[in-house]
């Protein structure tokens, strides 16, 4: 059997049609949405990952490419889960991320995003090349962005947070609500790993960011210095 005709077989057989509906509305697939004309099988993630797992070591790099540019939802987030389970097995790592870098086109929602630009550029340009995110941040290309923002998790988890600080500065006047949220919420998991340094970005720039991209930036703050950011106190 095609491995890819495998793996989306698996795929549609665990599919909940019943919940086609609520998904396509919650990934604003209808016209003129951010996912417009995405399509759902409904697999939940914990499936996918496992389908994943047991996949992974049975594709070549040409049809990992085939199932990430599958026009099926879960294809292309499955896709994503084996490229990682390569990656943490040390095969062919540049050419994994050729490959993910090539096909961000494909990598067109959020929860793409958030699901592989941790573990795939994250760890890849750690330490020595985070200019490589800043380069994406300076993309005209949405999720591309968000991939560079994202990615620097990988950073704050290794107690960096400069780069999350100086590309959310890059992002700050950005337009979309997606850039928004995840510029914010990078913001508040550097302040977890240095409130000094968050409040040092924040303090001089709170009352241009966009709203969206501060609530979710101070949404772990003390009570009383939340309410002091929101109402224009500090």
């Amino acid at each position: 059997m095609n491995a890819v005709h495998g793996v989306k077989s698996e795929l549609e057989r665990a599919g909940r049609p019943d919940r086609v509906k609520n998904l396509t509305r919650y990934f604003q697939c209808h016209p003129g949405g951010y996912g417009e004309g995405d399509i759902f099988l409904a697999v939940t993630v914990p499936r996918q990952r496992a389908i994943a797992k047991n996949w992974y070591k049975k594709l070549d790099l040409l049809e990992l490419e085939t199932l990430l540019q599958d026009p099926i939802h879960e294809c292309r987030l499955t896709a994503l889960f084996m490229i990682i389970h390569r990656y943490n097995n040390d095969w062919h790592r540049e050419e994994l991320i050729d490959l993910y870098f090539r096909n961000t086109d494909y990598i067109n929602n959020w929860d793409l995003v958030d699901s592989s630009a941790y573990h795939l550029p994250g760890m890849h340009y750690y330490p020595e090349h985070p200019s490589h995110l800043y380069e994406l941040a300076r993309r005209n290309h949405l999720w591309e962005q968000r991939i560079g923002i994202v990615a620097t998790m990988y950073y704050i988890r290794q107690g960096v947070t400069e780069h999350t600080f100086d590309i959310a500065d890059m992002l700050l006047n950005h337009t979309h609500d997606l850039i928004h949220k995840a510029t914010g919420w990078l913001i508040r998991e550097a302040a977890k790993k240095d409130l000094k340094a968050a409040l040092e970005f924040l303090v001089p720039r709170y009352s241009r960011m966009p709203r969206t991209m501060l609530r979710y930036a101070i949404e772990r703050f003390d009570e009383p210095l939340r309410q002091d950011f929101l109402k224009g106190r500090v």
